[in-house]
């Protein structure tokens, strides 16, 4: 009889062990499955093996999904979490640029009992769009990192400005993401065709799609960009329907929207922060909020790719060193001349060139002052210690 009992406890006991495994592997899965959501693979797992070695211990791969100033939201294995970065981020990072940004891939530690987690150290980035952040002194801002496809928006209605377009293509090629123009607002324009071919007269080698979310119009053209485990940026002025867009491929109402102002035909602020959501599909967007003046910031290689048309220009002129003014043999003027290069598109190209000679200008300088004040702060902590030294 006690054999039977026995027997039967031991089969309850296997058998509790084999419910309790089968709940952990599903438990682990699950896990993974969140991180899978937001665009974590074996090349990002590889990322976090060769850096987990200089981490503290209780560190795990989590995504930036949200930023508030200087708060974070990520997603983890464990879920969601509020962050912050560590004490020794803080003191070791020299530029703001260097701390977490939505789209990152960060090393986080949970704290205990707590739906917050500390980031002790940001995994390399492989893109990152960046601007000049406001103020007088020059100082980069990441918009967002680890995006695969940038999708640059403008609406085809009294807002439509082809120029801004090629400002935002300037700041796609310098960031490693492959840009795409996409025409929101389709629904108003008279002439489609006619505005496609305009934007990509003026953004060679780039696609450009005509979109509305009112009629659908477009929506299978954006199918080859909306890959599982691709993230997909959106990014353009207030108004243009960014936020809409995302609306649209989520097919819900993830953000709300506003309409624009009648007078001008330009966007109130509806995104307020910048954020990532996963979207059917598979695929995982970014919405930004919008900017009126984007300022650039380090786009030399941007600023030849977005105007490669007018780089292959300048290769045939006599000079190497040509301003494209009053020199002879110049040919970018005799394109100008012929009607083979548009007056408005060479007006862009001038203007964003000397912004970017500027703003390197600026930033050689304040490097200088910044050198000057860390070397004067190395020679004041060694007569310090000096003086520590002969007081014993």
């Amino acid at each position: 009889m006690n054999e039977q009992v026995n027997e039967h406890l031991n089969e309850l006991v296997n058998e509790q062990g084999l419910v309790q495994k089968q709940k952990q592997k599903q438990e682990q899965f699950s896990s993974a499955e969140l991180l899978q959501q937001f665009g974590w693979n074996a090349g990002w797992e590889a990322s976090f093996s060769a850096a987990s070695a200089a981490l503290p211990k209780g560190c795990m791969p989590a995504r930036v999904i949200a930023q508030f100033t200087n708060q974070y939201r990520i997603m983890t294995t464990a879920g969601e979490l509020s962050a912050e970065v560590s004490g020794k981020f803080q003191f070791q990072a020299n530029t703001r640029s260097e701390y977490p940004a939505v789209g990152d891939w960060v090393a986080a530690a949970p704290m205990d009992g707590e739906k917050r987690a500390i980031i002790h150290s940001v995994l390399p980035r492989r893109s990152a769009m960046i601007r000049r952040a406001s103020g007088s002194v020059p100082e980069e801002q990441v918009i967002g990192t680890n995006i695969d496809t940038l999708f640059i928006v403008g609406a085809l209605n009294g807002d439509y400005n082809v120029s801004r377009i090629e400002r935002y293509l300037v700041t796609a090629w310098e960031s490693g993401a492959t840009p795409v123009v996409l025409l929101t607002k389709a629904d108003l324009c008279d002439n489609i065709e006619l505005s496609i071919a305009e934007v990509e007269a003026s953004a060679p080698g780039v696609p450009v799609h005509a979109v509305s979310a009112v009629t659908g119009i477009g929506r299978e053209a954006l199918a080859p960009y909306l890959q599982p485990g691709s993230t997909i940026a959106v990014t353009g002025s207030s108004g243009v329907g960014k936020s809409t867009l995302l609306n649209w491929l989520a097919g819900g109402e993830l953000q709300r929207v506003q309409g624009i102002r009648e007078d001008d035909a330009r966007g109130r602020h509806t995104t307020t922060h910048r954020e990532l959501f996963p979207l059917p599909g598979g695929f995982i967007m970014m919405d930004t909020p919008g900017m009126r003046e984007l300022q650039l910031w380090e786009s030399d290689g941007g600023w030849q790719e977005a105007f490669a048309d007018i780089e292959a220009i300048a290769a045939n002129c006599r000079f190497r060193d040509c301003h494209h003014e009053r020199e002879l043999g110049c040919a970018v003027r005799e394109a100008l001349q012929s009607g083979a290069l548009e007056e408005r598109r060479f007006t862009s190209y001038k203007k964003t060139g000397r912004e970017l000679a500027h703003q390197m200008r600026k930033e050689q300088s304040v490097s200088k002052r910044q050198q000057k004040s860390a070397d004067k702060r190395r020679e004041a902590r060694t007569s310090f210690s000096k003086l520590m030294i002969n007081a014993d």
